[in-house]
């Protein structure tokens, strides 16, 4: 137990610059709290204590903001930066050296019981107010971006984004967006540019018309098809 512990001090140290000391990370960090009150719950869970379980997985929102249903899986290395507003549901899987930050939910689309709820492979990065939603995987040492919605399976090695989350980088390939920081492409912002060449396009053609028409010029006939 205390070499799992140090062991996820060290992890802490090492994905957040902020920590200033094991004390501070003790006392002062609600993922840490979080997790460890989800070992005691799943742990309960397994040996069918089910209600314990339960209660203490509410204790544990109650104090940290963050819900962690006793039934998921956690692999070690799992590290939840901030953490208010995450909600991980009880079918889902999570592997070793995950990080995710606040607002993101793993959570499902059925009533249905069984799995529900996404599995997340090992180097996984979940960016804030994420949701992943569904029993779909996502592969490992991929990048799920700030806001996204994922509903479809991710491959190993990728970045998402946008909703629903498109997968825009992959294999090590840099995306090259004009219109964001390269590495962090923009699909909106690249679609609001393309419709912004069309109407600047547009107005020129317009121009070109209102000038003919001042100058008497006659205008070229279209042919209309049919």
């Amino acid at each position: 137990m205390f070499q799992r512990v140090r062991s996820e001090i060290r992890v802490i140290f090492e994905r957040d610059p902020a920590a200033q000391s094991v004390l501070e990370i003790l006392f002062c960090y609600p993922g840490f709290h979080a997790i460890h009150f989800h070992r005691a719950a799943h742990w309960l869970w397994k040996r069918n204590v089910k209600l314990l379980a339960r209660f203490l997985s509410h204790v544990s929102r109650f104090l940290t903001g963050i819900e962690i249903h006793p039934g998921a899986v956690i692999g070690d290395g799992f590290f939840i930066d901030h953490g208010m507003g995450v909600v991980i549901g009880e079918t889902a899987e999570i592997g070793k050296n995950v990080t995710m930050y606040h607002g993101v939910t793993l959570g499902g689309t059925s009533w249905q019981k069984g799995k529900r709820h996404p599995t997340i492979e090992d180097n996984v990065i979940i960016g804030a107010n994420a949701s992943i939603l569904g029993p779909i995987r996502v592969g490992e040492n991929s990048k799920i971006g700030s806001g996204s919605v994922v509903n479809k399976e991710v491959p190993s090695h990728s970045t998402v984004v946008g909703i629903p989350g498109r997968v825009v980088f992959r294999e090590g390939n840099v995306y090259q967006d004009p219109t964001g920081v390269a590495g962090t492409p923009d699909p909106e912002g690249k679609a609001l540019k393309c419709l912004t060449e069309q109407v600047r396009a547009l107005e020129e053609r317009l121009d070109d018309v209102m000038k003919r028409l001042d100058e008497g010029t006659d205008m070229p006939r279209v042919e209309s098809k049919r």
